[in-house]
């Protein structure tokens, strides 16, 4: 099975190199654990144990990390690894290999002594294992692991002074962590031998105990990000841990927020259930290549449970954003269905298909229980006809069709009535059959940013992947209506009109791509275009088709996506770095997003026939996103990059539709006719 990354010291020449790699593993509600290659927090969003109080919302960073010290004798190691604002902990030169093998493993040594610390999340819980394996010590060695408690939301900050609301207490092998301020959840934190060792008995001469906390810590990537880097941790305790000279010993820590005997659960135990839940969930795919098991690994991480609907939803990325319409409709047919995860696509739409309002399912699901949904999207309820047809496509039985025409298919009609009819946000159909959309500070497509009164990308009136995907979903209705028995008379002919008006209000012909808006015009050359090539149907001829795929290759094809805009626009802007207010400048505006990538790798093979050098050119397309996988998040896809070099990941580093849409690409576009080729 393909699911092991090594990396060795040459990763980490320096703590600064050591920092462009992480790790994350998930629990399936919201929680995780992350850290850097090397130990050093570099994220306020990331830490050990990430819990989700309301699933898969209400996240609150318990434990930032362990760190360890050991002692042998006269010699004493500090194998913890932090920046400071001033200085910083070097214990990165004292690991000799770090794994990612479904569960993070990082592999110490000084001198003869050997320490290796794995960790692993209980699935369903708000529950991290952190497993030890000491060896090689010829003479008595002590072990101090140090917890780092944060018991915040995860984007917020500890200052010093915070540190004085958290309190904690020791009861036999337990110790309890909370806020004062913050009731809301206790850190329980569970050593299987060994004793707890009070930091407040350290002798200092300092007026103020700094021993219980490790203060402002330099979080070099956020910082990077333009946000407040410095945060600090309260470290109350250490556990002490002997090991006696020759021998190998085990032992695990449990850190968990769940109201449970976390004393009667073993350490080694849910590392071997998180493997092998894992395992079985990659051999659901048929696929067996490297690439598509580590890409149905990494799917595993957006899918979660909702506590709202009682069902399943997909995290639009790792580690900060929820759940959103247009990122799970377009990340759904990678994740779900090429992983064979069937069930759990059913249980998708049934949660987005509960809160249908107006014909609109929701932009996004609210971080918090007391907030309702927002609706202020026009493309995330087309792109549910296109996940209903790829899930047909894919199941295509009786019970499966009966399934939507049960549950889902009320809710497409709802949905099309009210874009035919009009409904919020000025989203309704002209005469012409084409829909429009959004005005003043609307901002209801995927280019959606908008800083106060700054609507960075105003694509007000018809854009041209809303009028792609609104001929697709008439399109399903009228295949749905036939399968259903129903007259589907209706979306056959307004889809003939849609068609006939597409191609005379959005096609470019001096420039030979498709405006990006009609009505008004907008001429600039974005990547949206390629839907109007990839869906599964579509309305221009060959030489159009061509001749779009052409324009989006030499404009805005880079090696890890699509550019939001053509690098020869006089407002592209090739880097997202900097001030928020600079970063959203750049999202939409040349920056580059993975995601379309799907739709592009699928447009290029369909527009050359699936030829065999067509398709081993998206073959080599896909597979160098591998490369990229080794890098930032390990087994993730990013968000997105900078325009002009596409090499360091920005935004999530992990994100559901760029993990989903080269998943998908790669198995319906690729796989089934790279054979062929052979």
């Amino acid at each position: 099975m393909h699911t092991k990354y090594t990396f060795g010291k040459s990763c980490w020449r320096t703590l600064a190199e050591g920092l462009e790699r992480e790790w994350m593993i998930t629990n399936g509600i919201g929680g995780s654990s992350a850290c850097t290659v090397i130990n050093n927090s570099a994220r306020v969003h990331t830490g050990y144990l990430v819990a989700s109080l309301n699933p898969p919302v209400d996240r609150i960073n318990v434990l930032s990390k362990v760190q360890e010290a050991v002692t042998a004798g006269e010699r004493s190691f500090n194998l913890a690894c932090q920046q400071f604002l001033c200085g910083e902990n070097d214990g990165y030169k004292y690991l000799e290999q770090f794994r990612l093998d479904i569960v993070p493993t990082y592999c110490y040594q000084t001198d003869e002594i050997s320490i290796e610390k794995t960790i692993a999340m209980e699935y369903g819980r708000n529950t991290v294992a952190i497993c030890y394996t000491v060896s090689g010590a010829t003479e008595p060695v002590t072990i101090r692991v140090t917890p780092l408690f944060a018991m915040r939301a995860i984007d917020r900050i500890n200052t010093p002074d915070d540190i004085r609301k958290f309190s904690s207490y020791v009861d036999d092998s337990v110790l309890y962590v909370s806020r004062n301020d913050d009731d809301r959840c206790t850190a329980k934190f569970y050593i299987s031998e060994g004793e707890f060792f009070d930091r407040s008995l350290i002798p200092t001469s300092m007026a103020a105990p700094t021993f219980i906390a490790e203060e402002n810590q330099y979080l070099a990537i956020d910082t990077r990000n333009g946000f407040n880097g410095l945060d600090s941790q309260y470290t109350p305790y250490d556990a002490v841990i002997n090991v006696g000279a020759n021998e190998t010993k085990k032992f695990f820590i449990i850190c968990s927020t769940e109201d449970e005997d976390i004393s009667a659960k073993d350490g080694f135990d849910i590392v071997n259930a998180y493997v092998d839940r894992m395992r079985k969930l990659i051999e659901l795919n048929p696929n067996k290549d490297s690439l598509s098991q580590k890409l149905t690994w990494a799917a595993d991480t957006f899918i979660v449970d909702r506590k709202s609907t009682k069902l399943k939803t997909i995290l639009a990325g790792m580690p900060w954003f929820t759940d959103w319409a247009r990122d799970t409709m377009i990340a759904m047919t990678g994740l779900t269905l090429c992983t064979r995860r069937f069930d759990d696509c059913e249980k998708i739409l049934k949660s987005f298909a509960m809160y249908e309002k107006n014909g609109l399912i929701p932009n996004v699901f609210p971080s918090s229980a007391d907030e309702q949904p927002g609706y202020n999207t026009m493309d995330g309820s087309l792109w549910y006809f296109y996940a209903v047809e790829r899930y047909l496509k894919y199941t295509g039985g009786k019970e499966n069709y009966e399934f939507i025409k049960n549950e889902i298919f009320p809710v497409l009609k709802k949905i099309q009535y009210a874009y035919e009819h009009g409904t919020d946000f000025s989203i309704g159909m002209d005469a012409d059959g084409l829909v429009h959309g959004g005005s003043e500070l609307d901002q209801i497509t995927w280019m959606d940013v908008r800083v106060g009164d700054w609507v960075v990308t105003p694509r007000h009136g018809k854009p041209v992947e809303i009028n792609a995907l609104w001929y697709n979903a008439l399109k399903v209705m009228e295949m749905l209506c036939d399968k259903f028995g129903e007259d589907g008379s209706h979306y056959t002919e307004l889809s003939e009109r849609v068609k006939k008006s597409f191609v005379q209000k959005f096609w470019n012909e001096k420039g030979g791509y498709l405006y990006d808006v009609a009505d008004p015009c907008e001429d600039r050359i974005r990547p949206n275009q390629i839907y109007a090539v990839s869906l599964p149907y579509t309305m221009l001829d060959r030489d159009k088709e061509i001749a779009i795929v052409n324009c989006v290759s030499r404009h805005l094809y880079t090696t890890y996506g699509l550019r939001s805009l053509s690098y020869t626009d006089a407002e592209y802007k090739s880097q997202y770095i900097g001030k928020l207010i600079n970063r959203d400048g750049a999202y939409h505006m040349g920056t580059s997003w993975a995601f379309p990538m799907g739709g592009y790798v699928t447009a290029y093979c369909k527009v050359h026939d699936y030829s065999p050098d067509a398709v081993k050119r998206a073959d080599d397309i896909c597979h160098r996103f591998a490369d990229h996988m080794r890098d930032g998040c390990i087994n993730g896809i990013a968000e997105i990059f900078d325009g002009t070099f596409t090499c360091t990941s920005r935004g999530c580093f992990t994100q559901a539709w760029s993990v989903g849409e080269i998943l998908r690409a790669y198995t319906e576009d690729v796989l089934p006719n790279l054979k062929k080729c052979k």
